[in-house]
């Protein structure tokens, strides 16, 4: 029995989170950084791949009474009512000094409950059991590169037992136990130890003053910030950088095989995370975002990857771990990701319309900046014909993909309206205006479907792609063109599912090569609400707005895919993509008129 993906909450310290269930056990964590080792690997297992629950003795296999985010944080408080009293157990993770440090605050509330901890340590995402002993007071696991030191305060006695440290105490209305765990390199030294209480409180005093910055005051604000919060919590704070995801390996179809690690930060998602940030109020995390994408991309165009690492490191090799049964015996689990040698050519778009955007809005300009997007101009106008995998990352060979070249006209539009704006920068203005023509006149004549009124996935292609709704979005043509209109229409007739849009047909010869389905996309269900809002039908817009807010779980988070016949989440979580697509259409459909 696995718990849905929507189970889980997130703690994190912006470098690192964890996922914790209802059940009170953290069930994923990767140390020192998001794409580190899991110490608690249970996620993708069982509990000999790692966890540490804390819980009511009597409440095994049980789910908490209730738990909520304390108002604009991403502290946890997790309620357990029994029939001998209740207790409040408070999680996070402190933004780190030294160390990364996880805190779990269990507070009596009313009676006199037992309250039972039970941890099992495993590096190596549940491979390695670490050898554990005593020191002043402290359990101490240590394994290859890895030391984990576990405390609480007062202290309470530990016992071991089944490869795991356990701990049983009672907890009276006004009294509390605090633990901390926290993990250094097995050759340094221990870190300082942290004040778990005052840790709580400058946390949800940080993160409060953090989102009382967002500027959008309109419907669903709650749903916005929380989002924004998430975003937040992904992003990797010394780079800049925001993963994708949390975690890797969840699939998009229970027991199925599409299953990948998504702890990376994919350049698709530039343009519009940075929108989102900057038309939110946040402009110093967009900054070090547009500064992340600076340094990633650095080097030989040609070399351009679709994805990097938190720190952007290119070489991200996939491989798979066979002791790890996966989630829902979803197979096989994989961390890095083969799809980071792919060619997608929509990158080179995404890449220059982000810096278009950061140079419209005031970021604090960089004076390499334009002479790299000159040569990734050049690059593109050399090699834009080519065949390739397309934003979707398909495993199924090549192709001329609309969205594609629809994006490589991006980039030669946004490099041209630059020159305009700034004559002194200068550039091959002539070439850039005759591809931007030569791409548009070719998606148009190759891409398009005369007898259905829709552009399609990619030449010649009877299929379709939720990517196409981008088309009005990124400007290749005006919303009000019968051309776009007709997309939006086909689109949402061939992909619609219960109101909610899939990426594209996996039927037949799927154009991913990869065997068995996915469940409907939840950035692309976003996007269909903001190109029928674009196309005059705002009602119906936020009807759909309004439904994909409530799909998120009890605290507010939204995994890649919902599955809305079984009426569960689907895919790795908490899913970037979805949270910018929850703010931008939020800030499309109610940024003009109520946000301040």
């Amino acid at each position: 029995m696995y718990p849905r993906i929507e189970d889980y909450a997130v703690i994190g310290d912006e470098q690192s989170a964890a996922l914790v269930g209802m059940d009170g056990s953290v069930d994923w964590l990767c140390l020192p950084r998001f794409d580190s080792g899991a110490c608690f690997a249970r996620l993708l297992g069982d509990e000999q791949n790692g966890h540490w629950r804390i819980a009511p003795k009597d409440a095994d296999g049980q789910y908490c009474t209730r738990r909520a985010y304390r108002p604009d944080t991403l502290v946890l408080d997790t309620e357990w009512e029994t029939d001998e009293g209740a207790i409040r157990v408070t999680d996070l993770m402190p933004q780190r000094d030294a160390a990364p440090d996880v805190v779990r605050i269990v507070e009596g509330v009313r009676g006199r409950v037992t309250v039972r901890s039970t941890l099992r340590l495993r590096f190596d995402y549940g491979w390695v059991v670490p050898w554990m002993r005593r020191v002043d007071g402290h359990r101490v696991a240590i394994a290859g590169p890895d030391a984990v030191w576990f405390r609480s305060e007062p202290e309470v006695r530990t016992w071991g037992e089944d490869f795991g440290t356990h701990a049983e105490f009672t907890v009276a209305a006004g009294e509390s136990v605090a633990f901390v765990l926290t993990w250094h390199p097995s050759h340094h030294a221990r870190p300082p130890l942290i004040d778990p209480y005052n840790a709580l409180r400058a946390s949800v005093e940080d993160w409060q003053a953090w989102s009382a910055r967002c500027r959008y005051d309109g419907p669903h604000r709650d749903a916005v910030v929380r989002s924004l919060i998430t975003l937040k919590a992904l992003t990797y704070e010394p780079t800049g950088g925001i993963a994708a995801a949390l975690t890797t390996s969840l699939p998009e179809e229970p027991g199925g095989v599409r299953n990948w690690d998504y702890r990376y930060c994919w350049l698709r998602d530039s343009t519009l995370t940075l929108g989102a940030l900057l038309a939110a109020g946040y402009a110093e995390e967009a900054e070090a975002w547009r500064d992340w994408l600076l340094r990633a991309v650095a080097g030989d165009p040609a070399d351009l990857q679709i994805m990097y690492g938190l720190a952007g490191e290119r070489r991200l090799p996939e491989s798979e771990l066979p002791w790890l049964p996966g989630y829902a015996h979803s197979r096989p689990v994989r961390i890095g990701n083969g799809a980071v040698d792919q060619l997608q050519l929509d990158v080179y778009g995404e890449v220059m319309d982000s810096l278009s955007l950061a140079r419209t809005s005031g970021l604090s300009p960089k004076p390499h900046v334009w002479s790299l997007q000159c040569a990734l101009m050049t690059w593109l106008c050399e090699n834009w014909r080519q065949p390739d995998e397309g934003l979707w990352e398909v495993r199924g060979g090549r192709r001329q993909f609309v969205h594609s070249k629809v994006m490589v006209w991006v980039a030669a539009d946004r490099a041209v309206t630059t020159v305009e704006r700034h004559p002194r920068l200068g550039g091959d203005v002539a070439a850039w205006r005759a591809l931007r023509d030569e791409v548009h006149r070719e998606v148009c004549e190759k891409g398009y479907d005369a007898e259905r009124n829709t552009f399609t996935q990619f030449y010649g292609s009877r299929e379709l792609d939720a990517s196409l709704l981008l088309i009005p979005r990124v400007g290749f043509l005006p919303p009000g063109d019968p051309r776009v209109t007709g997309t939006v229409d086909a689109v949402r007739e061939d992909l619609g599912h219960s109101g909610l849009l899939r990426r594209y047909s996996t039927a037949g010869r799927a154009v991913d090569g990869l065997p068995g389905d996915e469940g409907t996309f939840l950035a692309c269900s976003f996007w269909l609400a903001d190109a029928l809002h674009l196309t005059g039908r705002t009602q119906e817009a936020r009807e759909l707005f309004d439904r994909l807010v409530a799909l998120a779980n009890d605290v507010g988070l939204l995994a890649e895919e919902y599955d809305p016949k079984a009426g569960r989440h689907l895919g790795n979580y908490p899913q970037a993509f979805s949270h910018i697509g929850l703010v931008n259409t939020a800030l499309m459909l109610y940024g003009g008129e109520e946000a301040g």
